[in-house]
């Protein structure tokens, strides 16, 4: 495919009414997605690490014929749904994008928040592909081929990551709505990249049993979508909620944003500056107030985490038996972000968290006054899958780096953080970033809705 499919996939919502309707069935709605999938000229293939066509099928024909018989299923029942390979499926082996734990025995259990959103009766249609165990925002994976993003095929560009199945799952119509984990930027990056909407939630907001962990003090499980209320919809059923909260309607008139100055306008791609730029005049004159904020403070970030930061030292933790047993198996730049947190001793640990507290609270100040902070969600625009062939270390840190660094921002401040598209398909896909504070994801949302409905002209 060589255009973004995911504005041909009806939303969440319509899709429900259609189902409970009779307009459409499961099983057509399940059949669509598998095609796609399958197409040999998509990146079904590369987005999917494993499909369950089969279980989709006979989940779907099930639904109908409950539907065809008078009776009730659960809301949302029918829609096919796509879980990053780090989050546990029942009866299925979870490797986190890695051959390292191909042998691990199966699930028991799905996650808790995979389990909620098949209670709402999402049918899964498959694994997506991922960074291995989550540690990049580029995408890329030294053990299965990355898909690419639907921004200039012909020249295959990195979707992002590390949920990057996920992204392209959903860009392309190969799924609805998908799980992705956010722990610097993992949803985020990849919505921006593939021209879609990618939630971080309020990490404490969505259980993260059944999760391979990156990180437990920035890991966050965060849905991938076609729209900000495909999002909410799904983040609601994640965090324990029926999917069904009413939003609030905020106008544009209402709303005060924070534009940062600081750090996340750095380097930033022409493409990135324009598209930003124009954004923020089509919202200031749709009423929007938004007024710059310099944050200081977060130039900080840069010597804060110059040794690898939390994720380093917690990633260790978790990986330090197995790098001793089988570190020739991992991708090795993956394995070079992880092994410095064996340098990283118990006063250097609690020196992070107490930088972290100090900066969320430094952020609670600035953002007073406003709903949310915006920035570009992404510095640059995706480059070539090829331009990273040739094993160039340096390079790969460098843009991995800049594609990081805005989101990553919002993991240190434990932000509820939403990404938005805000080109055009067939342009070079650009996220606009809002970032509200700990707690405040409902209210994000409600303003996220407006903001996208005052750019919605430019995406189509």
């Amino acid at each position: 495919m060589s255009r973004n499919d995911s504005s041909a996939v009806k939303p969440i919502r319509q899709l429900a009414a259609d189902l409970a309707a009779g307009v459409s069935s499961a099983r057509q709605i399940v059949e669509d997605a598998l095609e796609r999938i399958e197409d040999p000229e998509g990146e079904g293939g590369r987005a999917f690490l494993s499909v369950a066509a089969d279980r989709a099928r006979a989940t779907a024909d099930g639904v109908d014929a409950i539907r065809r018989a008078g009776g009730v299923v659960p809301p949302f029942a029918g829609i096919p749904f796509a879980v990053k390979d780090l989050c546990d499926v029942s009866g299925e082996v979870t490797t986190a994008g890695s051959i390292v734990l191909a042998g691990d025995d199966r699930a028991r259990a799905n996650a808790p928040a995979l389990q909620r959103v098949i209670d709402a009766g999402f049918i899964v249609i498959g694994r997506t592909n991922m960074t291995e165990f989550a540690f990049s925002g580029l995408g890329l994976n030294a053990h299965f081929d990355a898909p690419s993003s639907p921004w200039d095929r012909a020249n295959r560009r990195i979707p992002g990551g590390s949920s990057s199945g996920t992204g392209v799952a959903v860009a392309d119509g190969m799924a609805v709505v998908g799980l992705g984990t956010d722990t610097g930027g993992s949803c985020r990056i990849p919505a921006a990249f593939c021209g879609i909407v990618g939630f971080k939630p309020t990490a404490s907001r969505v259980p993260l049993a059944g999760i391979v962990p990156l990180s437990r003090s920035l890991d966050s499980v965060g849905p991938l979508a076609g729209t900000v209320d495909c999002c909410a919809i799904v983040d609601d059923l994640f965090a324990g909620g029926t999917g069904w909260s009413e939003p609030y309607d905020r106008s544009p008139a209402s709303i005060r944003l924070g534009a940062l100055t600081s750090v996340v306008l750095d380097d930033l791609d022409p493409e990135v500056a324009t598209a930003y730029e124009v954004a923020l005049a089509r919202l200031r004159a749709d009423g929007v107030h938004i007024q710059e904020v310099a944050f200081e403070e977060l130039e900080r970030l840069g010597d804060i985490n110059a040794r690898g930061g939390l994720a380093a030292a917690e990633s260790f933790h978790w990986h330090r038996a197995l790098l001793a047993e089988r570190g020739d198996d991992y991708d090795q730049r993956v394995r070079m972000r992880i092994e410095p947190g064996s340098a990283i001793s118990a006063a250097d640990y609690l020196d992070l968290l107490d930088a972290r507290q100090s900066m969320i609270e430094i952020a609670a100040h600035r953002l007073r006054g406003f709903d949310a902070f915006v920035a570009p969600t992404v510095a640059i625009v995706p480059p070539t899958i090829d331009s990273f062939a040739d094993g160039d270390l340096d390079y790969y840190g460098r843009i991995n780096r800049l594609a990081l660094r805005n989101t990553a921002i919002g993991n240190f401040l434990d932000s509820c953080s939403i990404s938005l598209p805000v080109t055009a398909v067939g342009e070079a896909p650009v996220g606009l970033m809002l970032m509200g504070p700990p707690r405040g994801d409902r209210a994000l949302f409600d303003v996220a809705r407006t903001v996208e409905s005052t750019l919605h002209p430019l995406r189509f």
